[in-house]
């Protein structure tokens, strides 16, 4: 990995940030959209944060990220932020997450397949527009 900031990916980043904000205290009642949805984008804004900051494969960036995200529910499982010492309500405990859920990794892995062919999308754009 190089490190190289990208101002395009950042405001993407700030944009999915407030999109998750707005899903965890204004559609917090919309079921759907807090339990599914909001799975689905945070692996969209892990992305954009690191490819904000770094050049990297965006292969292995996206199995790395879906890696991490199965890490953080496996962790759920053994309430790692009760043993860690995060209060309920508290910043951390609500970013690590209290509860383990099957459904939340198949919404990690829809998301990074969702990231896996935008980025082969915009590759094949991006060739075929160099040889016309």
């Amino acid at each position: 990995m190089k490190f190289k900031f990208n101002l395009k990916y950042f405001f993407l980043t700030l944009l999915i940030f407030l999109v998750e904000v707005l899903i965890a205290t204004v559609l917090k009642d919309q079921f759907f959209i807090r339990a599914y949805l909001g799975d689905v984008i945070v692996v969209m804004l892990l992305y954009t944060l690191v490819k904000s900051f770094f050049i990297t494969n965006n292969t292995k960036l996206i199995l790395g990220i879906f890696a991490f995200s199965c890490l953080i529910e496996f962790a759920q499982f053994f309430n790692i932020a009760d043993k860690l010492g995060f209060q309920p309500g508290s910043l951390m405990y609500i970013v690590i997450g209290n509860s383990f859920s099957w459904i939340d990794i198949i919404c990690y892995g829809v998301g990074c397949l969702i990231l896996y062919l935008l980025v082969k999308i915009k590759f094949y754009q991006n060739e075929s527009s160099k040889s016309v």
